[in-house]
């Protein structure tokens, strides 16, 4: 059976409107496709339905109201609406508990609430990061629960997300999108779909297996590197060297086919994907009897910066002699990652939490993140400016730098601090011109690494 229309008018169900689905949806409803967005959150529903957005990455508030405003986009919490499209994908949140193990249960409900609705003919496509053996294990029997055959009746192929907070909605129509289906039919449906509806090229792979593990391997791959820059920066550091200057130069250098490529150290990892992900990898290989040694030591690695950025803070208040419990510390940037509000596990929380202990006064300010979310986040509520935030501050720890900070004059800000102030840099990664004016308008400047 073929399991995607050959016709332009192609409809398309969005199970889950968090983060990944709220993206995906107002992506497919922008080009034109009429798509129906499926959450058991009532509320959520509510929100999206008089254009609310609660997620405030770049562009996505905006798109996400066109959509319902043009009548491209529709949102229901009924389950049965998803009959009438020609594609349904399955975006739900796939949590961690210790160790690794899957919590499922989103992904359980939506595949038996799905299973009954299902037509034959149509594509199902999971974005969800799951470990691998999943699709094959849980979720072809829930489907199949409705009554109809996967690869018979309908199509199925795995297609796992890959966006980075700040950068969603242009990675959507950039990236390559990976794809492995149930059988041969599932997956050229599948490529066909993302190639006809964004542009974007597919990646086949020979199983969904296959698929499962790229995208655990993409993040593994990433937490490896981010905890290599970390541990060359504190390297860097005992050697008196600059570690973004050692890494833009070993960056240059051919290996292979391609060229070195380490990324960038900073206050730590956060965010729903690399903190998760690598500890999935790490169960589902010891469920088959392989003890993985490295993921243990990289999350360890990464998880150990806050208390490193905290120390680094500390140490340049008392080399000016001060005290932290006499000092003020300004916290500029709250979110796991520059470009974005989000502070799902951000490490910028165990670091304030640090210097409160402490006993510093600490004052916050970001200008993406939410301020319910930060009060409850940090125990403490947003500063309303930046020179608030700044005033009579000993230290500006820049923990986030996001692009609407490129307009901060820094310079402009000596005068709200401290006579003696050192500015932390946690991950803007200011250029050697930049951190000479730092010091020439009489800041003291250290950065991780540097």
């Amino acid at each position: 059976m073929r399991f995607l229309p050959d016709r332009e008018d192609t409809t398309t169900a969005v199970i889950g409107l968090g983060y990944v689905g709220s993206c995906l949806a107002a992506t497919l409803a922008d080009t034109g496709m009429n798509v129906v967005g499926v959450d058991t959150d009532p509320l959520l529903v509510e929100e999206l339905e008089v254009g609310t957005c609660r997620f405030k990455d770049p562009g996505l508030p905006e798109l996400l109201a066109q959509g319902v405003s043009a009548g491209r986009l529709r949102v229901t919490t009924d389950y049965q609406a998803v009959s009438s499209a020609d594609v349904v994908i399955v975006a739900v949140g796939t949590p961690i508990r210790e160790q690794g193990l899957l919590m499922d249960a989103q992904l359980r409900s939506a595949c038996a609430q799905l299973g009954p609705h299902i037509r034959p003919g149509q594509l199902v496509i999971v974005k969800s990061t799951v470990p691998p053996g999943t699709m094959r294990e849980l979720v072809v029997p829930l489907l199949e629960a409705g009554g109809l055959t996967c690869g018979t009746d309908f199509g199925l192929a795995f297609c796992p997300e890959r966006l980075s907070q700040g950068a969603a909605l242009s990675e959507l129509r950039n990236l390559p999108i990976v794809v492995g289906g149930w059988c041969t039919a599932s997956t050229e449906a599948a490529a066909q779909f993302w190639r006809r509806t964004i542009g974007v090229t597919p990646v086949p792979c020979s199983s969904m297996e296959t698929a499962e593990v790229v995208k655990l391997a993409n993040n593994w791959w990433v937490d490896h590197n981010i905890a290599l820059a970390n541990e060359l920066a504190q390297f860097c550091s005992a050697m008196g060297v600059d570690a973004i200057e050692v890494i833009k130069a070993t960056n240059a250098v051919p290996k292979g086919a391609g060229s070195v490529n380490v990324l960038l150290p900073g206050v730590g990892v956060g965010g729903s994907c690399l903190t998760k992900d690598p500890w999935m990898v790490w169960r589902a290989a010891r469920d088959k009897g392989v003890e993985l040694q490295t993921i243990a030591t990289a999350r360890a690695v990464n998880d150990s910066m806050p208390a490193y950025t905290a120390g680094l803070i500390v140490d340049e208040l008392e080399k000016l002699g001060k005290r932290p419990e006499e000092s003020r510390v300004a916290v500029i940037g709250l979110a796991f990652k520059n470009n974005t509000g989000d502070v799902r596990s951000t490490p910028t929380a165990p670091v304030v939490a640090e210097l409160i202990e402490a006993g510093a006064d600490v004052a916050l300010f970001d200008t993406l993140v939410d301020p319910a979310d930060a009060k409850t986040i940090f125990g403490v509520g947003l500063a309303s400016s930046v020179e608030e935030a700044v005033e009579g501050a000993d230290c500006l720890a820049v923990l986030a730098w996001h692009r609407e900070f490129e307009d901060l004059d820094l310079n402009a800000l000596r005068g709200h601090a401290a006579e003696r102030c050192v500015i932390v840099d946690g991950r803007a990664h200011f250029s050697a011109e930049r951190v000479e004016a730092l010091r020439a308008s009489g800041f003291v400047y250290r950065g991780i690494g540097r």
